[in-house]
């Protein structure tokens, strides 16, 4: 018995382990992605109509200092929505 080969084997029964196991991820998320469809088109239809006055509002001061608005950041919304949408023909 060659001590090669079953190093060899050994080390890609590991690697074939560690991706099989990525894989179980990504498969689970893709599956909670595609639960979240209605927040998801809530977000498209903010971005696409409502988006540009909250983020003038919020750009003149008139929002609450407090107030979490990482939907409101420049880029943020628009990047997770193509985001999404790369990921939409998976689910």
């Amino acid at each position: 018995m060659s001590d090669n080969r079953i190093k060899r084997i050994t080390e890609m029964e590991a690697a074939m382990d560690k991706v099989s196991k990525v894989l179980d991820g990504i498969h689970e998320k893709l599956s909670e992605l595609k639960k979240l469809t209605g927040d998801i088109d809530k977000l498209e239809e903010y971005y696409e109509n409502e988006w540009r006055d909250d983020f003038d509002a919020d750009e003149r001061g008139e929002l609450p200092g407090n107030l979490k608005r990482g939907v409101l950041t420049e880029d943020a919304l628009y990047e997770l929505l193509e985001e999404v949408e790369r990921y939409m023909d998976y689910v």
